[in-house]
């Protein structure tokens, strides 16, 4: 099959589309054929070599947590799926014809597999961030770098659970925000008054790793409230780094409810052949991104 990988740490260039053995799916595993794979931040922080205690690399290594495919494989002990049916969930090495996935839902009616793509590990961080944060229905939410997956799906789940957002973005998503139920307002040079107009902020999640955390702990007045999943500084300033740990269970079931009853959904803002996997990690390390990239197979 083909797939893409990495030889040795460093930028885009170093990705490479190379022939590779045919994964097989093991006990509580499943194999899919993957029509698409989700674009994620974490796949170039893990190829520039950083360290993410979740992801330990052996080079050479392939790239890509997130797929949507048809089943062709079911492992040892696996019940409620069968080849042929069409799943999305998370994995390992999934800018490829074939991968192993260690947590799926099956694909809603009318979801196509670009879509689908988008959805799980950015789904299963939202859920976790949401619970590690402790915000409860009625408090309030900041969120900085709130127009990418993970903060479009992370405002709609709170908007599910009656918890109030305020999110940063650029001047070009605010727009974008406010549909999805957030109190929108820019980042930049005076983002904290403007923040601080909105109302008092119960916690506070950074998304996008733009040195926002002292100014977050400023806004909620604990560091124990304020948690980053792209800052690897954030603790030495006193707030969590929580990093893509194993899939929350039930997220992605919750996931597939939502979207099958029209109240989650995460625009693909562009999709790639497995050829162009650099420029999709290129585009991704650039930001702005409204909603997901996906590589197509």
């Amino acid at each position: 099959m083909k797939r893409v990988s990495f030889a040795e740490f460093g930028g885009p260039e170093v990705l490479r589309l190379e022939e590779a053995e045919e994964p097989h799916a093991g006990p509580g595993q499943v194999r899919v054929l993957v029509r698409a794979a989700g674009v994620n931040p974490v796949d170039w922080r893990i190829r520039e070599g950083q360290v993410l205690g979740a992801h330990p690399t052996v080079l050479p290594a392939g790239v890509g947590i997130d797929a949507a495919g048809v089943v062709d494989e079911v492992g040892a002990g696996v019940r409620g799926v069968e080849p042929g049916d069409h799943v999305f969930g998370e994995g390992r090495d999934t800018y490829a014809e074939f991968a192993v996935l260690t947590a799926w839902a099956r694909m809603p009616e009318g979801l196509g597999f670009e879509e689908a793509a988008g959805y799980p590990s950015v789904v299963e961080t939202a859920v976790r961030l949401l619970r590690e944060s402790g915000v409860e229905r009625g408090q309030t939410l900041l969120v900085s770098g709130a127009s990418g997956g993970v903060g479009s799906a992370l405002l709609q789940l709170a908007r599910e659970r009656g918890v109030r957002v305020i999110g940063t973005a650029g001047a070009a998503n605010q727009g974008y925000l406010r549909g999805l139920g957030a109190l929108a307002t820019t980042y930049g040079a005076g983002w904290v008054e403007r923040v601080r107009r909105l109302g008092p902020v119960d916690a506070a999640l950074d998304l996008a790793g733009s040195g926002v955390v002292r100014e977050m702990i400023e806004l909620t007045g604990d560091p124990g409230r304020v948690i980053s999943i792209a800052d690897l500084g954030a603790p030495g300033l006193g707030a969590r780094f929580s990093g893509v740990a194993g899939s929350v269970p039930d997220a992605l079931a919750e996931a597939a409810d939502l979207i099958a009853r029209g109240r989650l959904h995460i625009p693909v803002e562009k999709s790639y052949p497995l050829t162009d996997a650099a420029a999709a990690h290129a585009d991704s390390h650039a930001g702005h991104t409204r909603g997901r990239r996906v590589i197509v197979i």
